[in-house]
């Protein structure tokens, strides 16, 4: 098994985001699960790397040429694929991976994580989708997505099969638990969309 990461680049003002990067990289290993990630050996992405490569584990880099270029990239992973485009990397580690999980983060962060949890959505994948919950970093994201529900932009059982994980055993837990739903398009159609002129 093998889990997508999505981490900052960077690490933060607090040190609880290191720490639970580290944990988590670490936690996994522990339990065997391996862990695809963006390549970088910088920030939370190089911490939990590093802890999960420590710990024994296989870390799966993947990182466009450009940024490989650039001497960002992680030189001691158990793998680095590189990729000429952005949506390659991003379609290769959602090949590679069983689930994906999103630690603190910036702007790229949240596009990872919405794309892939979209994709759930929409079936084009049918595989868990989660946040890692690091000092209530993730509250006003969830408080959004509770009023996006309330206002019927997001149906409650989408809004739903968005994980909410505190570390690498409750992630693990969360993940074996979760049963995929109906697509937001069943049937081809949106049962609230209005009528077609």
């Amino acid at each position: 098994m093998r889990v997508a990461v999505f981490a900052g680049s960077a690490s933060g003002v607090s040190p609880r985001f290191r720490e639970a990067a580290t944990e988590l990289g670490r936690g996994l290993a522990e339990a065997g699960v391996g862990i695809v990630y963006g390549g970088g050996h910088v920030g939370l992405m190089g911490a939990v790397a590093d802890a999960c490569l420590a710990a024994g584990g296989e870390v799966i880099g993947v990182m466009p040429r450009s940024l490989v270029d650039r001497e960002i990239a992680h030189r001691g992973l158990t793998d680095l694929r590189v990729t000429e485009t952005m949506h390659e990397r991003k379609a290769a580690m959602a090949a590679r991976a069983d689930a994906f999980v999103a630690l603190p983060g910036g702007a790229g962060t949240l596009e990872e994580l919405f794309e892939v949890w979209t994709w759930q959505h929409l079936a084009i994948h049918a595989k868990p989708v989660a946040v890692l919950e690091v000092d209530g970093f993730w509250r006003p994201l969830l408080a959004a997505l509770d009023t996006m529900t309330a206002n019927g932009f997001l149906k409650p059982d989408l809004r739903s099969t968005l994980l909410v994980a505190r570390g690498a055993a409750s992630l693990l837990a969360e993940v074996e638990a979760w049963q995929p739903r109906a697509p937001k398009w069943a049937g081809g159609l949106d049962p609230d969309a209005p009528p077609a002129p």
